[in-house]
């Protein structure tokens, strides 16, 4: 049933006379829909509620209207939206049609972001529980009782006791300040979606090849030859992305081959699909390679001098003949070697993946495995190949980017010594200071400043795991969920238990979420109504690592407020506003979103977060048709030569004004341009084999070979220190704590100063020579080694074997939960272990059979209708027509053998005791012995409706059972990254 709740002010009043019945009526979702007119369409609409209609008169008006560009919140791509915005009120949006990524277009969810905005749904202001009921609150009393508490739960339990779970919706300077908060608090508890949805990417990506992103981008599938989409479904999960996708298959006569355990619509557009068993990417992957080298297709150059560890790839395919590809997989041999041949045979071709690949056991070996395919084939770094890997939240690569993990600092500088000083130096803060903020527990060895914070896929064992089992002083007892969905994660019935047992819940979101409702808590939960991202700007990093700036559409409606001034009220609250916020210029509780772009520019040397000021970011905006639209070049203009965006690596500062990088580790083109090789991060030399490119450097450089990432010694070793300024050479030797010795004068020379007379000590270099390209602060290093034609970070070969993860060759292991026995004892998951805090099972959870009573796979994924956990979406009437709902998709043998009917409601109930209550939607998309459930619905609890428990007015219009109920244990053996994709289930008829 759905209850139309409004809070009696009438904001469009033509519609007045329609929905004032349906206010106060309970009707079921389409008889709503269909007497507020969204169901059914024109004059129908209006004679079936009793409106009247008159006739449309153009009505003059002086008011003008203000078109403000912002970008789309939902998926990756980075979409503009032109913003209509007459006095105040936004009352209209066109897509842009100047962008190079969305051309003009936007799917059903981009088209509907007004009402995002505008939504009837929304929090309007704070709440909190009393008594079982939602109580309206100020912000000042709010922040009060909240920080009381969480200052109480901190003396009594330690800082680690606080999680600050942060948000893929942040923009990236509300994310950086958000990491920031998180380390002046004094804990590494601070993580965000990406941890649940591409974590296991950025560790096989970045261990591969150097860094842990999508290599290429949208645009430059344009010229692909192939196109080999595997665990992904962009037509509903990023569906402007399928138009370049379509372009290539159409331009180039590019095949497309598809490869997924569901017939997804991305498939209904392939040349090749390949359907195969869930959970079982890696023997696939090799049973293609298999074909590959058995046949001399590789390329046999690129590997030699770009490539290391492949012989030992070798060693571990030929293990993956056709026939036992097929008795891990399903996939017939015939097939994968015409998908080998066809790969071959069109080269450059990209591979694109997304969560299919990534939530598993072992995504991290899954994501390599793809990688290693593209390194075989000679795919990388080149127009046309790379790993396209489409992310699916609209910041999630920027908030990633920016450190809102467990187990990094901004820039991904990792959480040692020398990281924390690095930040302390960008932030001008008392390293003891802030190293004092944090308990001083220690494990194994270990400073907890130093070690993984619990990962946002654990949240719940922090809670309810005994404290003596987990690495830090005491439980997780105040869960902060700010803007996230907990419905997307597994495990959901021990999730109600730990917020049940939390001392206190805050939820920060522009909606309730199911987080307002889950529980059967009475009291101790507070909901803090945050501004979207139209009611606020700054910048944005789509999938491609292209920064996007957006203006502000509106002014932040009812009494929500933007997330950088809610932190900004924490930090006085909690006494260190003063120093969080001594760089950045705070008018009255908001602080300056440019300073904090400024400041990130200072300190985010690793990814090349550091040429795109705010004024060229801004400048793009204004100028987007001057960039191609393939290769995402300006030609002519005031941004001429720059890459859209400024994708990163955008080296150097500002003023160097780098053109970004759009295709990561291509060789074709000067440093300067855009181009560098494979990153130097894994040493010079492995077993005595050269890590370091072979005989292979970028277009002009000065090192026509390999060689290690930059440092002053090697400037000064090869000569180039003398091109620093005196200024960066001073800001180099502050880094490294150096002294200019005192001349027999006054002894008033600054540091740095002898480097106008080039007289220094003999340990000169012993003394800053350390100083590398990440730890420049002036950007000098950086500058130099391009002016020399070299990438700062290096040029090394890419690593097909990563010696530092559990699996160093990729492996297939049999998901947790698997109903073929006979490949458990082939291939076997790992041992249990403790890491990221927490203790993990494997095994313990492998060896007992659960495939009798729960014979059929159970899988989840995207609609194209919904995003995320679905609250924003399924409260967008636009939407909630679309898709009225939950299901699950059942092949015909296996319903018929169930004796169940296509629209019948039915249990499915997962091995640890969740169970969902659905429809049943029969069809062949879904192989006999797999099941399919959609990710995005909530507010149904195995069976129980659970609207009731909404703030009046706040409850999504769609409700549904969350997959994740029947969702079961299961976490990457690298990252943490739950399992989604490969677990068991059974049906029954309801």
């Amino acid at each position: 049933m759905l209850r139309k709740k409004t809070n009696g002010v009438a904001r469009r009043p033509q519609r007045t006379s329609m929905l004032s019945e349906v206010a106060n009526t309970s009707v079921d979702r389409r008889a709503f829909l269909r007497g507020s007119g969204l169901a059914i369409g024109g004059l129908a609409a209006i004679g079936a509620t009793g409106g009247t209609v008159t006739q449309a008169q153009a009505q003059a008006t002086n008011e003008a209207v203000d078109i403000k560009k912002s970008v789309c919140t939902h998926c990756s791509v980075g979409c503009t939206v032109m913003a209509e915005v007459r006095n105040g009120v936004w009352i209209g949006q066109e897509p842009g049609w100047d962008s190079p990524f969305n051309l003009g277009a936007h799917c059903a969810k981009g088209a509907s972001v007004r009402e995002h905005a505008h939504g009837e749904r929304r929090l309007k202001y704070p709440m909190k529980l009393v008594g079982g009921e939602w109580t309206r609150i100020s912000w000042d009393e709010a922040i009060n009782e909240i920080g009381d508490k969480m200052l109480e739960v901190r003396e009594e339990s330690g800082p680690d006791s606080v999680y600050w779970l942060g948000s893929a919706k942040h923009s990236n300077e509300q994310a950086y300040l958000f990491r920031k908060f998180a380390a002046y608090w004094g804990t590494n508890n601070v993580d965000h979606q990406a941890r649940i949805c591409h974590s296991t990417t950025v560790a096989g990506v970045a261990n591969t090849w150097g860094y842990g992103a999508m290599t290429n981008s949208y645009n430059d599938i344009h010229n692909s030859k192939a196109i080999f989409i595997i665990g992904g479904n962009p037509a509903e999960a990023h569906p402007v992305s399928l138009q370049h996708v379509l372009r290539a298959k159409e331009q180039n006569n590019a095949p497309l081959i598809v490869c997924d355990p569901r017939f997804t619509r991305t498939a209904a557009h392939a040349d090749e699909y390949v359907r195969f068993r869930p959970g079982s990417d890696v023997a696939l992957v090799w049973g293609i390679l298999w074909h590959i080298f058995e046949n001399g297709w590789e390329d046999k150059e690129f590997i030699r001098t770009r490539v290391w560890g492949m012989d030992q790839i070798r060693e571990e395919v030929a293990k993956w003949t056709p026939e036992e590809v097929e008795r891990v997989t399903g996939t017939p041999g015939s097939q994968l070697q015409r998908v080998a041949r066809t790969l071959a045979d069109n080269r450059p071709g990209t591979v694109i993946w997304c969560m299919g690949g990534t939530q598993h056991t072992n995504g991290n070996n899954n994501t390599r495995a793809y990688c290693v395919l593209q390194l075989a084939l000679g795919n990388m770094g080149t127009a046309g190949g790379g790993t396209n890997i489409f992310r699916g939240h609209d910041n999630v690569q920027g908030a990633t980017d920016l450190g809102v993990l467990a187990d990094t600092l901004p820039g991904y500088y990792g959480l040692s010594a020398g990281a924390w000083a690095h930040w302390a130096r960008v932030w001008d803060e008392d390293l003891d200071w802030l190293k004092a903020r944090f308990s001083d527990a220690t494990f194994d060895d270990t400073a907890i400043m130093n070690l993984n914070g619990i990962p946002v896929s654990r949240w719940i064992d922090g809670v309810l795991e005994d404290a003596e089992n987990i690495d830090q002083p005491d439980n997780t007892r105040v869960m902060v969920l700010w803007g996230h969905a907990p419905n997307s994660q597994t495990r959901m019935p021990e999730m109600k238990t730990a917020m049940e047992k939390l001392d206190m819940m805050v939820v920060v979101d522009p909606y309730p979420t199911v987080s307002a409702i889950l529980s059967d808590r009475t009291d101790g939960v507070y909901l803090l109504p945050a501004a979207t991202q139209f009611e606020t700007y700054g910048s944005v990093t789509a999938s491609n690592r292209s920064l996007q700036w957006r203006e502000k559409v509106v002014e932040p409606l009812f009494e929500s407020l933007p997330d950088h001034v809610i932190m900004h009220k924490f930090a006085t609250k909690f006494g260190f506003a003063d120093r969080i916020f001594r760089n950045i210029e705070v008018n009255g509780e908001e602080p300056l979103v440019e300073d904090l772009t400024r400041e990130f520019n200072r300190g985010m040397w690793t990814v090349g977060y550091t040429g795109q000021s705010p004024e060229r970011l801004k400048m793009h905006m204004e100028n987007q048709h001057t960039f191609d639209r393939t290769t995402l070049r300006a030609l002519g203009g005031p941004a001429d030569g720059d890459f859209y965006g400024m994708p990163w690596p955008c080296w150097g500062t500002p003023e160097m004004n780098h053109p970004g990088s759009a295709n990561l580790y291509d060789v074709s083109l000067p440093v300067a341009e855009g181009g560098m090789g494979f990153r130097a991060r894994f040493g010079v030399e492995r077993d005595g084999d050269n890590l370091l490119a072979d005989g292979v450097a970028p277009v002009g450089s000065e090192i026509p070979d390999g060689y290690p990432e930059f440092t002053m010694q090697m400037l000064i070793d090869l000569g180039w220190d003398g091109d620093l300024t005196d200024e960066e050479r001073a800001a180099i030797e502050r880094v490294a704590g150096y002294q200019a010795p005192e001349e027999a004068g006054d002894g008033t020379e600054e540091v740095g100063e002898t480097s106008q007379t080039g007289e220094r000590p003999s340990d000169y270099a012993e003394q800053v020579g350390g100083v590398n390209w990440k730890t420049d602060l002036s950007g000098g290093i950086q500058r130099v080694a391009i002016a020399h034609g070299c990438a700062p970070y290096g040029n090394a070969k890419a690593r097909a074997v990563v010696w530092t993860f559990p699996d160093p060759v990729p492996l297939h292991r049999e998901p947790l939960y698997s109903n073929r026995r006979d490949l458990v004892a082939d291939y076997p998951t790992y041992q249990d272990k403790k890491f990221w805090r927490v203790p993990t099972m494997y095994a313990s959870i492998q060896e007992n059979d659960f495939s009798e009573e729960f014979p059929i796979i159970l899988t989840s994924g995207r609609l194209v209708e919904y995003e995320g956990g679905g609250d924003e979406t399924r409260s967008n009437p636009w939407l909630a027509e679309l898709q009225q709902d939950m299901f699950i998709e059942i092949n015909p043998r296996d319903a018929n053998d169930l004796g169940v009917r296509d629209g019948a409601q039915v249990w499915v109930e997962g091995p640890e005791g969740g169970k969902v209550k659905v429809m049943a939607m029969v069809t062949p998309r879904v192989d006999a012995g797999v099941a399919f459930m959609p990710f995005h619905f909530g507010g149904y609890y195995q069976g129980e409706d659970l609207r009731s428990k909404y703030p009046d007015g706040a409850d999504p219009y769609v409700l549904g059972e969350s997959t994740n109920t029947a969702q079961t244990y299961g976490y990457d053996s690298v990252t943490q990254m739950q399992e989604t994709k490969a677990t068991l289930c059974k049906i029954m008829p309801a």
